[in-house]
């Protein structure tokens, strides 16, 4: 829960699926839809669904006892060599290096390393270099007090290089080349998409399609989603409604406009509602016709979910 996610925002999620979820049997005999649901509000729902095919993989392979080593840790899904190292060491206090965000920095800096730290090059240098600080005498409280102090101490912006308790040893302190080290990675062009989002109704119920594998959201439910062009119009709308659902529409007037990010893509996205006036339903999706009061029931995405509260008011 911790990649890409802050440890203030993790906590209530955290303690919320272990109350579900204590151990890695019962998370393996649920459904997929309800880990997703636990777990919306995060973001980077990969790794729900990882973490679901893992903890099913370790019931069938390995009768319910999770992976002790680095090796048989990275056959599961999600888990690469960082993940790996850190469960060994925290979790069994085996000697494992790893580097992350914030060891990245610190070992850069240590080193003086000033070509691109996640290069090829870059990667090989500084796995080579955790591996040799690595002690053999608690390895697991090494790893994690490196981290803090990578993030407390030795930080991206203002370092405190005067109170760091291996500065002596900082070529990066002693060149005063802490400002350049490590070398930023290049930031990905910012891609503005305009899309909607339309809630079709049919008495009492709003349609629903769970999306399907490698979409975004992919096991999740949302409404009729799709990119609009920039030549939006009514009829434009109403022809991608029939061309996904099968369904022809009178369409209704728009009733929001929500703003996201999703990794380099930044989404308006403009939600309307409408009425089912004929056609039948594709049958290669995953459709449910759902009643406002029972959207909680269902795995939605954050702008999916706002759209349901205001639908539900809506019908209050």
């Amino acid at each position: 829960m911790l990649q890409q996610t802050t440890v203030v925002a993790v906590v209530p999620y955290f303690e919320r699926f272990l109350a579900r979820f204590p151990n890695v049997k019962e998370l393996a005999q649920a459904e997929e839809s309800e880990v997703l649901k636990l777990w919306e509000g995060l973001g980077y729902y990969s790794r729900a669904r990882n973490i679901y095919k893992a903890a099913r993989i370790v019931v069938a392979q390995f009768d319910g006892v999770f992976p002790s080593t680095v090796t048989e840790l990275q056959q599961l899904p999600g888990i690469g060599r960082y993940t790996a190292g850190a469960i060994v060491s925290f979790a069994f206090d085996e000697r494992a290096p790893i580097v992350e965000a914030n060891t990245l920095r610190l070992y850069a800096r240590l080193l003086g390393y000033d070509g691109d730290p996640r290069s090829t090059e870059g990667q090989r240098l500084l796995w080579e270099f955790a591996e040799v600080v690595l002690p053999q005498s608690q390895p697991g409280r090494f790893n994690q007090a490196l981290m803090e102090l990578g993030a407390s101490v030795c930080s991206p912006k203002s370092p405190q290089c005067e109170t760091c308790p291996v500065s002596g040893f900082c070529r990066a302190f002693r060149d005063q080349t802490q400002s350049t080290i490590p070398r930023l990675a290049k930031r990905a062009e910012i891609t503005a998409v305009i899309e909607a989002s339309v809630a079709v109704r049919k008495k009492d119920a709003y349609l629903l399609r769970r999306r399907n594998a490698g979409e975004r959201w992919a096991g999740l439910w949302d409404f009729v989603r799709f990119e609009l062009t920039p030549a939006e119009s009514i009829t434009q709308i109403i022809d991608a409604v029939r061309d996904q659902t099968g369904l022809k529409i009178d369409l209704g007037p728009q009733i929001a406009e929500l703003k996201h990010a999703v990794t380099r893509y930044r989404i308006t996205l403009k939600c309307f509602t409408a009425e089912t006036v004929s056609g039948t339903l594709h049958k290669h999706e995953e459709w449910e016709w759902v009643p406002a009061h029972r959207f909680g029931e269902f795995p939605l995405s954050v702008t999916g979910r706002k759209f349901a509260k205001l639908l539900a008011a809506d019908n209050g």
